[in-house]
């Protein structure tokens, strides 16, 4: 079954599902300022400055729209695995070993942007980009 072997469809659908459901969490806290507030104040307790919370629009905005785009989608790639290992060390740290009731991992959504991110780093945007890398 050749004609479902496409490499370049599945890094645009991989890069598009990423992106657009990481953009969600941007959007969000576009809308609701607030919550670098939160953030910020997360990052003061680990010993860090509050002002790297404004990280999180380029990992949740500008990061997501470099991968939907397909312009240098590998740094784009590199920018949300940075965003989420803040994420997951910040604020689900405790749930690192964790599993839920129905015993599935306690960080399955953080872990899929995570690596799902990684391998966007490694394969690159494919030939269906703006700017193919």
């Amino acid at each position: 079954m050749d004609m479902f072997r496409n490499d370049a469809v599945g890094k645009l659908i991989l890069r598009l599902t990423l992106g657009a459901l990481m953009l969600f969490h941007g959007v969000q806290k576009i809308l609701h300022p607030g919550s670098l507030d939160f953030i910020g104040g997360m990052l003061s307790s680990s010993g860090l400055p509050q002002f790297l919370s404004y990280g999180v629009y380029v990992g949740e905005v500008v990061a997501p729209l470099m991968i939907i785009l397909g312009v240098h989608s590998r740094i784009g790639g590199l920018l949300i695995v940075l965003n989420m290992i803040f994420a997951i060390f910040l604020a689900h740290g405790g749930d690192l070993f964790s599993l839920t009731e129905h015993g599935g991992w306690r960080l399955e959504l953080q872990g899929f942007y995570l690596f799902t991110a990684v391998a966007i780093v490694f394969l690159g945007s494919g030939r269906i980009a703006v700017k193919p890398d």
